[in-house]
């Protein structure tokens, strides 16, 4: 007879066999679940590609109820459901994208008991609606993603968690499971008391990746080194770059240079070419992605074997969390980050740049809300085409400056801003049968759009300038140019979808604006100075082992050297140098530069041909034939 504790352990493994397929769980996961599934508040800290998902997916499948699952990502829950539908479990998403009907539907589907796990985003809890339906929905855990979004402490901090503490108070007997992939110790203690969390159960996976091997390299000709890295290294990797223009540069060099399948990827790219490439990644053995770090949020591949940086990322969080997507199959990985002294003094540059003193701040600030006559205490319902141009000349301030407000108004949900391509929008204010009102040439051009574009007549309706164009043999930017003089004589609105935008969410406030807000602003700015402080020293030091650095900054002080990384191979060199790895290698067989290059993919290919033509000179090696190197017995 089993007991009862020897029973859930039991049930959860047979679970995991039946739906994922697996023997085991990773690491802490199942000491995660049975916390949960005893009904304990519960706080996972589990690094990128440590199966957090698992955590919440498979207790929802076994406790009676709907798993509420809080994430801010929509991108990430949408693959999420796409995942769990194709195991067979029901989930659902409500978002912002859903009409009246689908939103009804989603909500009696989980009243019926059909789903067993609902996302939604944190702003859901303030709609009325919802908190209004979740009153009749069982709920049998609440599990929030990327917690540490709560904390004040980093650049992610999302003021719509505070409203999670309040939201629970109305489910008092509903255990939590709060989950983050990076996140310092005083982070930690700021998500359990922020959410709540009673006497929560911590579980807290060690940071240390044995199986990658952390090379920081100072160089200046960068794309020589990646070149050479990609040609010794047939496999499939991520570089991450700082901007679209470096990702796509660089492409466009590996492919001049034979290397055809790379991609890049970054988010201007339309939403379908973006799946695109990512099912091309995650599908193939030998593809390279070199993008920014809008590539990789909840992207689960396997067998990543490296992932090099062209550039230094701005906090260690990001940079570790970057890393992570290499080795996750447990097989030894690579992951190069490539900087240089004038590099790491044009980033000082490019920060300090980017923020505004406070007299910036309010102005920017007012002419924002001046350019779209949104007067104190007042909110406008309408999308505005934002011209990033109009607002530097008329503040004279940077671009980076403007985006650095607008960015931080976004996150803390004062505004939307669109700053990527989606769908263009119309909503015609004229009626199909009052077409012969208007001037010949705007009549016979709506009817054009009425003809083309189903629905029009009675709601605003999405779609494609260049689709349109192509099928009814439009110049493009005429196309539009026509939109906006019927725009301007009142005949329809339009939006632009290769534009940015921008929709005001909450009314206009100077006092809190220039009060709680700036403060909120010069702190966060504050801290993403420290955070890259933190980086550099991490980047330019060389007496401590780079994995024990990042250890160390996440909290565990009893670290010891990883022994691969630059510093430690560095350190070791007395007892096992290149010559001595080039010695190893020929010990086995006869091999050309190219060969010992892949092999030895730690050292540039420079180092090792430099090092054979010592190892000639001195008579330890010889050449078996013109390009082929054996050791001289």
């Amino acid at each position: 007879m089993l007991s009862s504790a020897e029973s859930q352990v039991r049930l959860i493994h047979d679970t995991l066999k039946q739906f994922w397929g697996f023997d085991d769980f990773r690491s802490s996961q199942k000491n995660i679940i049975l916390s949960l599934i005893n009904g304990k508040d519960t706080l996972a800290l589990l690094p990128t590609g440590g199966g957090k998902s698992l955590c919440y997916q498979l207790p929802a499948i076994l406790l009676e109820g709907i798993c509420l699952v809080i994430s801010p990502l929509l991108a990430l829950m949408r693959d999420q459901i796409d995942s769990l539908q194709a195991l067979g479990i029901e989930a659902e998403l409500l978002s912002s994208e859903l009409d009246e009907f689908e939103e009804e539907s989603v909500y009696n589907r989980c009243k019926s008991g059909l789903t067993k796990i609902l996302f939604i985003s944190p702003e859901r809890l303030q709609n009325q609606l919802f908190l209004r339906n979740i009153q009749e929905i069982d709920i049998s855990f609440i599990a929030v993603d990327e917690a540490h979004c709560i904390s004040e402490w980093g650049s992610d901090f999302r003021p719509s968690y505070q409203n999670i503490k309040k939201f629970r108070q109305e489910f008092k007997n509903v255990p939590c499971l709060a989950l983050t992939a990076t996140a310092t110790n005083k982070v930690v203690k700021e998500i359990s008391a922020k959410l709540g969390l009673h006497h929560p159960q911590v579980f807290k996976q060690s940071f240390k990746r044995d199986n990658l091997n952390i090379i920081v390299e100072n160089t200046s000709n960068k794309y020589n080194r990646i070149l050479e890295f990609l040609r010794q290294n047939p496999s499939s990797g991520v570089i991450y770059t700082r901007t679209r223009r470096e990702a796509e540069e660089l492409t466009i060099f590996l492919k001049n240079n034979k290397f055809q399948n790379v991609d890049f990827f970054h988010a201007g790219l339309a939403s379908g070419e973006k799946e695109k490439l990512q099912k091309k990644w995650i599908s193939s053995q030998f593809h390279v992605l070199v993008s920014t770090n809008a590539f990789g949020m909840g992207i689960d591949k396997d067998n990543v074997r490296f992932v090099i940086h062209l550039s230094p990322s701005s906090t260690i969080e990001n940079y570790y969390q970057e890393i992570g997507r290499a080795g996750r199959n447990g097989d030894e990985a690579l992951v190069l980050m490539l900087w240089n002294p004038q590099e790491l003094k044009y980033i000082d540059d490019t920060f300090q740049n980017q923020i505004p003193n406070k007299s910036e701040y309010q102005k920017i600030l007012t002419y924002l809300y001046s350019v779209f006559q949104i007067a104190d205490n007042d909110m406008s319902e309408k999308t505005f085409q934002l011209d990033l141009s109009r607002i530097k000349n008329l503040t004279k301030l940077s671009t980076a400056k403007i985006k650095n407000i607008l960015t931080f108004l976004n996150n803390q949900e004062l505004i939307y801003y669109k700053n990527n391509i989606s769908a263009s929008t119309i909503q015609s204010f004229v009626q199909s049968d009052e077409l012969e009102q208007l001037a010949p040439s705007d009549s016979y051009f709506m009817e054009l759009l009425f003809r083309n574009l189903p629905g029009l007549a009675i709601q605003k309706v999405h779609f494609s300038d260049l689709a349109f164009c192509k099928k009814n043999g439009f110049d493009l930017q005429n196309f539009k140019f026509k939109l906006l003089q019927l725009q301007k004589a009142g005949h329809l609105e339009y939006l632009d979808g290769s534009q940015h935008t921008i929709k005001f969410l909450k009314p206009r406030n100077d006092r809190h604006l220039f009060g709680e807000y700036w403060s909120l602003f010069h702190n966060i700015q504050k801290n993403k100075l420290r955070k890259w402080e933190e980086n550099k020293f991490y980047i330019q030091d060389s007496d401590f082992c780079k994995m024990k650095l990042i250890l160390n900054y996440f909290g565990e002080a009893d670290a010891e050297n990883c022994g691969k990384c630059s510093v430690c191979r560095k350190r070791n060199n007395s007892k096992r140098t290149l010559s001595s790895d080039i010695a190893q290698q020929l010990s086995n067989r006869p091999m050309s530069l190219d060969e010992m290059a892949a092999s030895l993919n730690f050292y540039s290919k420079e180092s090792i041909s430099e090092t054979l033509i010592f190892l000639l000179d001195i008579g330890k090696v010889k050449m078996l034939n013109y390009k082929t190197y054996m050791l001289n017995s």
